[in-house]
């Protein structure tokens, strides 16, 4: 017997996921834009919002 999720609104939201996935996305982005080989740390920092997290957490 196989088992297959419900359809409908039973589906769980994982946020931390999410929000991954949606930064691996904006990574992708970057790098096909970059018009070098590679982004740069900087930029990967930039594009994570590295210095944003860091000011907001008191780092």
């Amino acid at each position: 017997m196989r088992r297959v999720a419900p359809v409908g609104g039973t589906a769980v939201q994982d946020h931390v996921a999410l929000a991954e996935i949606e930064l691996c996305g904006d990574l992708i982005i970057a790098a096909s834009a970059a018009h070098e080989d590679r982004l740069s740390l900087e930029s990967i920092d930039e594009v994570l919002r590295v210095a944003e997290e860091r000011d907001a957490s008191g780092g």
